[in-house]
């Protein structure tokens, strides 16, 4: 059932981003808009929502362990957490629709010590306007989307987001 979800979601995913690209739709057109959050759950099953982190500069990330270049952008991921957390910045991996399991197995594999969350019905993936995976967006202290990105990120490119944010704290 979880892998014709995630083929399922790989096909719309797909279809969306042959249908909309044209129009300039993706993570990119939010910026600006306040930050939509749910509740999920962690790989420990602790529920947690976006909200809970007002105040602070927020990479949001969107995933799933099928996804190679996913797994290729992780270790950058990892990377920022550990170099701007002590400036407020937080990292968030969300898994789109795979098990608690699967998600805590596969970031365990790649070392990953940031918060991952388990998005099983893919509620972030459909607002943050994710035309495929990974999908990033960033979010400012106030709450709202300050960018958004289709496909993965270097670390360069990450700093280079945050800079502006990071500047005015």
């Amino acid at each position: 059932m979880k892998i014709r979800a995630a083929f399922a979601f790989a096909a719309l995913t797909v279809l969306t981003a042959c249908a909309t690209t044209a129009h300039g739709a993706g993570p990119q057109a939010l910026a600006g808009s306040p930050a939509q959050s749910f509740d999920v759950k962690d790989t420990r099953g602790v529920t947690n929502r976006l909200t809970g982190y007002r105040g602070a500069i927020v990479v949001v990330n969107l995933w799933a362990s099928w996804c190679p270049p996913c797994r290729a952008e992780m270790p950058d991921l990892e990377r920022l957490y550990d170099a701007y957390r002590k400036r407020g910045v937080v990292v968030v991996g969300i898994d789109q629709g795979e098990s608690p399991q699967r998600a805590a197995s596969f970031s365990r594999a790649l070392g990953i010590s940031y918060p991952i969350w388990v998005d099983e019905d893919q509620q972030y993936g459909r607002v943050y306007a994710a035309l495929g995976l990974p999908t990033t967006v960033i979010i400012d202290r106030n709450g709202t989307v300050a960018r958004g990105f289709d496909g993965p990120l270097s670390y360069p490119q990450m700093t280079q987001a945050l800079a502006p944010l990071l500047r005015a704290s």
